[in-house]
C-alpha cells in the first residue's frame, strides 16, 4: 500500500447539489454549523456569566479566591469527567438527540444558579451545569466536521473552538451589563432562555436523516448505519492522538485563565467598576476566540499540501502566546502590557483548530465524536478546569498579577507534546491506514 499525507482523500469537496447527490443543497452544511455554533455561544455564555458577577459574589457571600475559582472549575470538571462515556453515548445513540437533550439540561440548571441563595447551591448548580455542557463540544464538532471536507477542518475546528471564546464574551459583558441594571439573578435567567430557544430550533431544523445525506460532503469516511465500527480501543493506541490530547489539554490553560480571571484583574489592577472591567475583559476573550478562528484557517493554508505542518503551527502558536503572556504580566500596568496581553490572548487558543484536525485525521469517523470527547476531557482536565483553580489558589497565596504571570508556563508542556506529535504523526496515519484495510 502507498501511503499518502492521509489515509482519507476527500470524496466530495467540491460543489454538490448535482443529480449524483440528490437531496443535498449548499445551505443545509452552513445551517447545521450555524445552528450548532450557536448552542456553543450558548453553552459558554451560561458558564462565563459566572465570571461577570465574581466582583459581586465576592463580598455579598464572603468568598475566597479558591471559591470563586471553584465555581468555574467545576463545570469543567464535570465536563472533563463525562465527555467521554457521554460522547461515546452520542455515538451510538444519535448525536442529533444527544445535543437537544444536553442543551435542555445546561439551560434548567442555569436558572437553577439564578435562584441560589449561598455558596453550596451556586456551587450544586454548577455541577448541573457541567453535566449538561459534558459532551456537547466533542459532539458538535464531529457532526460539524462529518459534512464539511478535510480542507477546511482547521478553520471550522478553530471556528467551533472559538464559539466558546465568542460565548464567553457576550456571557461575561451581557452578564456584567445585567448585574449592574437588573441584578445578578437576571444574567443567569437571560442566558438559560437564550439556550432554551436555540435547543428548540435545533430540535426542529436538523435531523440525523437530512445529516446522513450530506455525509459525503467533504467527508472521506460517511458514518452510515451500514458502516463498520471500529473498537473504542483505537482511540487508545496511537501515540500521535494522545501526543494531541495533552499538547491541546495544555495550550488550553492559559486560555482559560484568561477567560476566567480578566475581569477580576481589571477591576483590581486597573481599578475598574464590576460592569466596565466586564467589557474590557470581553475584549481580551474576543482576541481569544478571534484567534483561533485565524490561526485555524492559517493551519490549513500551512497544512494544504503537508498536513504534518498542522503540528508545527500549532507549536508556534503556542511559542507566540508563552512570550507574550509572560512579559506582559511582568511589566509595569499600562499601555505596553495591554497591547502583549492581546497578542498573547489572540494566540492563546490557536492551536487548537489544527489540534481537533489532527485527531480528526488520525481516527474513525465511526469514533469521531468519541475521539472529540477524549479532546475535551483532556482540555478539561489539562486546561479548562485546572487552569482557573490554580491561579485562584496562587491568587490567594502570592496575588492576581503573580499568578496571571505564571500561567503560561503551561505552554512548555503543550510545545513539547505537540512536537512529539509531529515526529510521531506518519507512524499514527499507517495505523489508521492498516484499520481501514481489514
Amino acid at each position: 500500500m502507498q501511503l499518502h499525507t492521509t489515509p482519507r482523500t476527500p470524496v466530495a469537496d467540491g460543489p454538490i447539489g448535482t443529480a449524483a447527490n440528490s437531496g443535498r443543497t449548499r445551505m443545509y452544511p452552513w445551517l447545521v454549523f450555524l445552528l450548532t455554533f450557536g448552542l456553543l455561544l450558548a453553552d459558554y455564555m451560561s458558564r462565563q456569566v459566572l465570571s461577570a458577577v465574581f466582583p459581586v459574589l465576592k463580598p455579598q457571600w464572603a468568598l475566597t479566591d479558591s471559591q470563586l475559582g471553584s465555581l468555574n472549575s467545576v463545570v469543567a470538571l464535570m465536563v472533563g469527567l463525562l465527555t467521554f462515556p457521554l460522547s461515546l453515548l452520542a455515538d451510538r445513540w444519535g448525536r442529533v438527540k444527544s445535543l437537544v437533550l444536553m442543551a435542555t439540561l445546561w439551560s434548567v440548571a442555569t436558572l437553577l444558579c439564578a435562584v441560589a441563595a449561598n455558596y453550596h447551591q451556586m456551587l450544586g448548580a454548577r455541577f448541573l451545569v457541567g453535566v449538561g455542557e459534558a459532551a456537547y463540544g466533542s459532539v458538535g464538532i464531529a457532526l460539524v466536521l462529518g459534512i464539511f471536507g478535510t480542507r477546511v477542518h482547521a478553520a471550522l475546528g478553530g471556528a467551533f473552538m472559538a464559539g466558546g471564546s465568542f460565548g464567553s464574551v457576550l456571557g461575561v459583558a451581557a452578564g456584567g451589563a445585567i448585574a449592574v441594571h437588573l441584578g445578578w439573578r437576571w444574567s443567569f435567567v437571560t442566558m438559560a432562555v437564550v439556550g432554551l430557544v436555540l435547543a428548540a430550533l435545533f430540535g426542529a431544523l436538523v435531523s440525523e436523516r437530512k445529516l446522513a445525506r450530506h455525509a459525503d460532503h467533504g467527508s472521506a469516511e460517511p458514518l452510515r448505519d451500514s458502516d463498520f465500527r471500529v473498537p473504542v480501543s483505537t482511540l487508545f493506541t496511537n501515540p500521535a492522538v494522545w501526543c494531541a490530547y495533552i499538547g491541546g489539554g495544555a495550550q488550553l490553560f492559559t486560555a482559560a485563565v484568561l477567560l476566567a480571571w480578566t475581569p477580576s484583574f481589571f477591576n483590581r489592577v486597573y481599578r475598574m467598576a464590576t460592569d466596565t472591567a466586564a467589557a474590557a475583559a470581553s475584549g481580551v476573550v474576543l482576541l481569544v476566540g478571534a484567534g483561533m478562528v485565524c490561526c485555524g484557517i492559517a493551519a490549513d493554508r500551512i497544512g494544504r499540501r503537508d498536513l504534518s505542518r498542522k503540528w508545527l503551527a500549532a507549536v508556534v502558536f503556542c511559542a507566540i502566546s508563552l512570550v507574550c503572556l509572560t512579559v506582559g504580566f511582568s511589566i509595569e500596568h499600562g499601555v505596553a502590557q495591554l497591547i502583549l496581553i492581546g497578542i498573547g490572548a489572540w494566540f492563546s487558543g490557536g492551536s487548537s483548530g489544527p489540534i481537533a484536525a489532527v485527531v480528526a485525521d488520525l481516527t474513525h469517523s465511526s469514533v469521531r465524536a468519541s475521539a472529540m470527547g477524549m479532546l475535551t476531557l483532556s482540555d478539561s482536565l489539562l486546561g479548562i478546569a485546572l487552569g482557573p483553580f490554580v491561579v485562584g489558589l496562587l491568587a490567594d497565596r502570592y496575588g492576581l498579577t503573580a499568578a496571571l504571570r505564571a500561567a503560561p508556563l503551561a505552554y512548555v508542556v503543550a510545545i513539547v507534546a505537540l512536537a512529539a506529535g509531529r515526529y510521531l504523526y506518519p507512524a499514527g496515519l499507517r495505523k489508521l491506514a492498516a484499520i481501514h484495510n481489514e
